[in-house]
């Protein structure tokens, strides 16, 4: 009998839906069955079930704080199960060493994270007998029977846990020495907070800190420019003024003079160019490329789209979103016409069919098998839905994929580029632009509306005019304008910027590594990495702008030039993380290369300190914010004492009690007062808890999971009740 272990509950469910079976409480039992002569079992881990051991499990001395227990550099890393992960860790071991079990199939997602969550868990359950490797990129019943007819043996994928585990080794050496060595030492400075630093989320908030500081340095300056109307054989259109291409005058006398000179003057178109431009459909997605789109249309946060994503990937509706691929192979481009098939009736899509390109099997822009290595680009499946059955969000996200493939069989978009220069009297050049829409092509099914402040959303049209043509000025005035700050970040931007690092690089051979691993993070970690430094007030988000506080501003400042701040770090770790996934390279020395690394940073740290100079206001709104550390070993065990309100069972002050808030009347009234952090598997957020407390109910939060559909609701305090409880809008019901 085999055991099939998934990476989550859900997709467990997934792999065993083609299959003739009985769902039990922790697993799966699929009977007998042509692809499953003796039956097998599926089960499931919950995310990741073990971690790497803290630092005082293999040196008590490492448990407290202090610079001279460091650097913190293990001989042997070693795992352990999740304390509140053993009971789902039991039933997969319970498994594994049952008697009837000959075969054990590594199920998790298939990328690396995916394989180091089974592999560990078999690791850590002894397991000794033979593994074979579920590889599949979409949870369809046709993608899950092909898998399980085509599994690889576990040899082949067996570099890729190496390589994770060699990424999770090094990752902790830095995060556990550099935050404790900064930590420390700005402490020493009047930092009261623990400083957490990583290898990718350090250089990223390097990059963010670094654009901010562009911002606060700039000073904009006015500028005028010289605009003029022709009027050339009784047609009317616009020019500016300029000098070998530059318009911008920085004295307002200057402009003035110009538009002086040419008003009434007589005007000479004296070069006229017309270019035609083929604007090809875009590429399909990859995570990123969604997410960043994603972000400029409906604000999502990179964390939103890819959960989003994640769940209509589970439910089978798209391809794996975890990819960094923009292209599919021959096998997939073969299922687009059976796909498209059933898009073409829904009404969502009816207006776009019949499609203008039945086939794309040999267009190079899109099917390219050199260019998909994991897996290939979001894509939809076979198993098509319409997506007014879907929840709104999830309905935007897969419209989008959709769309894609639609626009993918479309002609491109024509469009005529004109430039016209006029001379005035034979002295001040004026030049015009103007563009045109010739033939919509793929636009009929993304038009540019889609585009939120896309200069390609207006025409502008200028007569048709040919050289040598002659008339008169018919107005001239003069505008002033003002140069403009780099435009603070979105976290759209954030994930193109964390993707595009590489241009950060001097050293060319490193440039190169970047372009080939995708700058810092992965397409699957970018936006927890994100995640990571708001939750340790390094970054606010206001209105969708990302703005760096304080405390990050201070880590920055101390990092300084360090390597840690640097992509260069990154870019040789990725390099060597790469080979050894590829089993070009032994993770030994490189984990011996984390731990020198670890010590030099310390190194660095402690000899520059020295010279750090803070602001005492900055220092004293972070000590403001977050409590100093506490207790034994320096853990802070405390938690902000604020008010978010009043207390709706004895009227004491709700505060944050760590993973939920509570009464501060807990122990003097025995009030028993408390809300999770986290409902339905829903965060909620701090704004809706400060509205439940104040008005007794929250705004409409989305995103409630349960029974493995999603609904939206609010929270309301049921005061006869005496507990929080659901108010579902009107007319509405539980979504998809």
């Amino acid at each position: 009998m085999k055991l099939i272990i998934a990476e989550k509950p859900d997709q467990g469910a997934k792999l065993a839906a083609p299959y003739p079976s009985q769902k039990k409480k922790d697993h799966i039992s699929i009977s007998k069955c042509d692809q499953f002569p003796q039956g097998a079992i599926v089960t499931w881990a919950v995310g990741h079930l073990c971690e790497l051991l803290p630092p005082e499990e293999y040196n008590p001395d490492w448990k407290k704080w202090r610079i001279d227990a460091l650097p913190i550099v293990p001989n042997h890393f070693k795992y352990r199960v999740i304390k509140t992960k053993w009971k789902a860790f039991k039933v997969i071991k319970d498994f594994v060493h049952h008697q009837e079990v000959d075969e054990v199939i590594i199920a998790g997602d298939a990328e690396r994270e995916g394989e180091a969550i089974v592999r560990l868990v078999l690791q850590q359950c002894k397991n000794n007998k033979p593994m074979k490797r579920l590889w599949i990129s979409s949870l369809t019943a046709n993608a899950v029977q092909n898998g399980f007819k085509k599994l690889l043996n576990e040899q082949e994928t067996r570099a890729l846990f190496n390589e994770a585990i060699s990424r999770a080794y090094a990752d902790w050496l830095i995060g556990m020495n550099a935050s404790r060595v900064y930590s420390l030492l700005l402490q020493q400075h009047g930092a009261g907070d623990v400083f957490s630093t990583g290898r990718v989320q350090t250089p990223t908030l390097a990059l963010i800190v670094k654009r901010e500081e562009e911002i606060e340095k700039f000073k904009s300056e006015a500028f005028w420019e010289v605009k003029a109307t022709f009027l050339i054989d009784e047609e009317r259109y616009e020019g500016t003024w300029h000098k070998e291409g530059e318009s911008r005058l920085d004295k307002v006398e200057v402009a003035n003079k110009i538009a002086a000179f040419c008003d009434g003057k007589p005007a000479k178109i004296v070069d006229v160019k017309r270019t035609k431009k083929d604007i090809l459909p875009p590429y399909f997605f990859n995570l990123s490329s969604l997410q960043s789109l994603a972000n400029k249309r409906f604000k999502y946060s990179p964390k939103k789209t890819l959960d989003i994503a994640q769940k209509l990937y589970v439910k089978g509706y798209i391809s794996y979103p975890r990819t960094d691929s923009n292209f599919v192979t021959k096998e997939e481009a073969l299922m687009f016409p059976e796909i498209l098939s059933k898009i073409s009736a829904l009404a969502s899509f009816q207006s776009f069919f019949p499609i203008p390109i039945e086939s794309i099997l040999s267009s190079k822009r899109y099917v390219n098998e050199k260019k998909v290595k994991d897996h290939y680009a979001i894509i939809p499946t076979e198993q098509v839905i319409d997506p007014e059955n879907l929840n709104q969000d999830e309905n935007k996200i897969y419209r989008m994929v959709v769309e894609r493939l639609i626009a993918a069989h479309y002609d491109p978009c024509k469009m005529n580029y004109t430039s016209m220069e006029t001379l005035v009297d034979g002295r001040a050049t004026f030049r015009s632009k103007g563009k045109q829409l010739v033939k919509e092509g793929w636009r009929k099914v993304i038009p540019f509306t889609q585009e939120a402040k896309s200069s390609s959303q207006q025409d502008t049209l200028l007569p048709l005019l040919d050289k040598g043509s002659e008339g008169v000025v018919d107005k001239v005035q003069t505008k002033e304008g003002k140069t403009h700050p780099p435009k603070r970040l979105t976290e759209g931007d954030l994930i193109t910027l964390m993707k595009s690092a590489g241009k950060h690089i001097d050293d060319e051979s490193l440039l190169k590594v970047m372009n080939e691993t995708e700058g810092l993070g992965t397409e699957a970690t970018r936006a927890g990495i994100i995640g990571i430094l708001k939750d340790r007030a390094y970054i606010e988000v206001t209105n969708n702008q990302v703005f760096p506080t304080d405390k990050g501003r201070i880590l920055i400042t101390a990092v300084g030039k360090s390597i840690l701040a640097s992509p260069e770090m990154t870019a040789k770790w990725e390099q060597r993380l790469a080979e050894i996934g590829d089993g070009k390279a032994e993770m030994g020395s490189f984990v011996e290369q984390a731990k020198n690394l670890s010590t030099s940073i310390i190194n660095d740290a402690r000899s520059r300190s020295s010279e750090w100079s803070f602001d005492q206001e900055k220092l004293d709104k972070i000590n403001a914010a977050k409590p100093a550390w506490k207790g034994k070993g320096n853990k802070r065990k405390s938690f902000s004492n604020q008010s978010l309100g009043t207390c709706p069972q004895c009227g004491g002050n709700i505060i944050d009690k760590g993973n939920f808030y509570g009464c501060s009347k807990y122990r003097t009234a025995q009030c028993k007062y408390t809300l999770s952090k986290r409902i339905l598997n829903q965060t909620i957020p701090l704004k809706q808890v400060k509205l439940l407390l104040h008005k007794g109910q929250t705004e409409i939060i989305k995103g409630f999971e349960k029974n493995e559909k999603t609904f939206d609701a609010s929270l309301l305090w049921d005061s006869q009740q005496n507990r929080v409880t659901f108010s579902f809008p009107k007319n509405s019901s539980a979504n998809q």
